[in-house]
């Protein structure tokens, strides 16, 4: 098969009728305006086969193009996915620590009898692991004595306010609640003033 079969089996069906009947009016060349039609008909096979050409080589960039675009899109996901998978890891290394210091005052506990130096041991492993949250984007939401928001408050129940002041405001807090960055992660569960 060569290059003009190959062409002529991908151009659309229209074009094969106009190549056609153009070619059927140049089979007389006897007069001079038969050889202008055969040249003219020439002109537009050449013309027409430089457009199937251009055609081909356009469908292969294109389909390149969108193999490429597939293997882009299935590599970000695949990263995505391990980015997922492992993202917790350097959390977890900075938890460790926190971990280590809380088997050490476990084994202190078991060891000492002095509980001034258990309490001032736990106080600091609670310190140690603040700031570890802290580190890590998470902060407490201030709840007592604050208007009740329902964005960041849950409310358990309501209970009369101990004083005039206290009417729609937080009088305890139940569970604290924190943010993640600037994102409510855990709701602060409350008792509202009524």
């Amino acid at each position: 098969m060569d290059s003009d079969d190959m062409t002529m089996s991908e151009i659309p069906e229209q074009l094969k009728d106009q190549e056609m009947e153009q070619a059927e009016g140049a089979e007389s060349p006897k007069s001079e305006s038969g050889k202008k039609k055969k040249l003219a008909v020439g002109g537009y096979k050449k013309e027409f086969e430089e457009m199937a050409n251009k055609l081909i080589e356009m469908n292969d960039k294109y389909l390149r193009l969108s193999a490429e675009f597939d293997n882009y899109r299935k590599r970000t996901l695949k990263e995505k996915m391990d980015l997922t998978k492992m993202g917790g890891e350097t959390v977890l290394l900075q938890i460790l620590p926190v971990v280590d210091n809380l088997e050490r005052a476990i084994q202190s506990i078991r060891e000492t009898s002095d509980i001034d130096a258990v309490k001032h041991g736990i106080e600091l492993i609670y310190a140690n692991f603040r700031d570890f949250l802290k580190q890590n984007g998470i902060q407490e939401i201030e709840c007592l004595n604050q208007d009740f928001n329902s964005d960041i408050h849950e409310a358990l129940t309501k209970i009369p306010a101990p004083n005039p002041e206290q009417k729609g405001k937080v009088v305890e807090v139940i569970e604290k609640g924190y943010y993640l960055h600037d994102r409510v992660i855990r709701f602060a569960r409350v008792v509202v003033g009524d």
